[in-house]
Formats: structure tokens, sequence, C-alpha cells
């Protein structure tokens, strides 16, 4: 069976801890034998990409969110990986009319000169459905600052579905986007109770995982008041009032969709936890 690999490049987000770097905000490396996708590549994602020994110059698609710095800052240079230093128009270009256009509140943050270079440029509203390589992929509804910012649902029948909610507010129907999927990665970016402005609470994505009924949930893009309530403290609350196994994201983890769900993590306070699987319903 053909295996989805995500690679965190970076797990976190907002203000604060994209300038402190509390947690890195390099976006997440999705491969398979044929895909090479970099979603919401943040500060950090040429270096932690070289780091971790991803070429970028194998990229073939960049996948941008919204306009805000925590997903976009490294998308340039990676356009010029991508187009192996300009020298080839290559690859796919997809990003959120204020990532490309701007509106009313921020943007564009994508030059005109590197917008020319990928071989298709591709503007995300909700419900674009587009391909690269064998995936399938359709944008959600988000309802963030930037009122642009979409989300993403990657459909492939060998391994099923895996999706990505981006930044955004708990509003009816949000987790309905996300029904069928295996693998729900929330950007859960504030802890029960400490709500913000265009932002998931744990709260919140208690709400988006009893609607979506996914197979497992993924804790991802944390501020800097997770980061201090502790973010394994909100995967239990999750677990708890849904009963869909939650795990939480880390900097280098690796997470394997084929058969099963395998996570491999890595960091300080994972001895003993390093694998967790899941069998496919």
């Amino acid at each position: 069976m053909t295996q989805l690999e995500l690679i965190f490049l970076g797990t976190g987000g907002g203000r604060f801890v994209t300038i402190t770097q509390k947690r890195r905000t390099a976006g997440i490396r999705i491969l398979s034998e044929k895909l090479n996708i970099h979603l919401d590549p943040g500060p950090g994602a040429l270096v932690h990409s070289l780091n971790m020994g991803l070429n970028p110059q194998k990229i073939r698609a960049i996948l941008v969110s919204h306009s805000h710095p925590d997903h976009y800052t490294d998308a340039e240079v990676l356009i010029e990986a991508m187009t192996q230093g300009t020298t080839k128009r290559r690859g796919t270009l997809a990003a959120s009319h204020s990532t490309l256009f701007g509106n009313e509140v921020c943007g564009p943050v994508i030059s005109k000169y590197h917008q020319q270079m990928p071989e298709k440029v591709i503007e995300l509203k909700p419900d674009v459905t587009f391909n690269v390589d064998d995936m399938k992929i359709v944008t959600t509804e988000a309802r963030h600052t930037d009122p642009d910012t979409v989300g993403f649902r990657l459909e492939n029948k060998d391994f099923g579905d895996v999706a990505y909610s981006s930044d955004t507010a708990f509003f009816k129907g949000v987790g309905k986007q996300y029904e069928g999927v295996r693998l729900l990665l929330l950007c859960v970016m504030r802890p029960s109770g400490k709500p913000w402005k265009g932002h998931m609470t744990t709260d919140d994505a208690i709400k988006i995982v009893k609607e979506a009924g996914p197979e497992m949930i993924v804790m991802t893009h944390f501020g800097m008041q997770m980061i201090f309530s502790g973010p394994y403290r909100e995967a239990k609350l999750i677990e708890q009032g849904t009963g869909v196994p939650t795990t939480v994201a880390l900097d280098g983890m690796h997470i394997s969709v084929g058969e099963e769900i395998h996570v491999r993590r890595t960091g300080r306070r994972q001895k003993g936890l390093d694998e967790f699987v899941k069998p496919r319903k």
C-alpha cells in the first residue's frame, strides 16, 4: 500500500512563538512516491528543510493557506528552489487570494516576479479542487483574521484522506468539511478557556472533532499560551471529550499514513513513546 509521509518542520504559530522560535514555524513537508509538497512555509522552512535532509529543489508544489508571516515567509525562496534557481518553470504554487493579490487587511505577500516562476499558479478559495501529481486537493473554508484563509483536504484512494484546518475560529459546519478523513491536523493555537478572535481553542477543537469523526487527531500550530498551558493536557481533554486518539505534534515528528497511521516522535519528553500505531478501520 502506498504511504503518505508528513514531516513536521515546525509546530509553532502566532506572533510571540514566531519571533522567539519557542517552537519552529517552518510548516509541513508532505511526501509519497510521487508527491513532494511544502505546506505553509513560515520562517525557517528553508533552513529546517536542509537540516532534516529534505532537498528543497525536489519540491513539486507549495501550498499557502493565508498571508500571515508564520505561514508564508519562506515561500519565495522555496519557489526559487522548486524552479531550480529560476532556471526552469516548474511546479505548482497554490495560495490564497490574499497571498497572491492581497485584500482589505493584508497581502499580497508573494511578488509578481516569484509568481511567474512556477509552471502553474492556483488562486485558492473555499471549494477549489486541483491535483498535484496523484493527489486530489480540495480547499476548505476557514474563518480567520485574514478573511481569505483556507484549509486543505488531501484525498487519495490508496491511503485515505488527510486534512489540515489552518487557522480558524469555530463556526457551524466547519467539522463537516472533514467528515471521513483518517487524519485531521488542527491548528489549536489556544488552550481551553483562552479564546482569541479568529483562532482555535481546545474547546473549539472538541466541537470540530465531534462533527468530523476522524480516525486520529494531531494538534499543531501552538501559540505561547498553549505552550505555557501544556499541549499534552489539552490533547487529553480532546481525547476524553471525543473518544478520538489525539497526539501532540513536535518539531521533527514524522507521521506515516498507510494501512496504519504510524507516529514517530523526536524530542526530550518522548522517551518510551516513540511509536503510535492506529489500525485503519
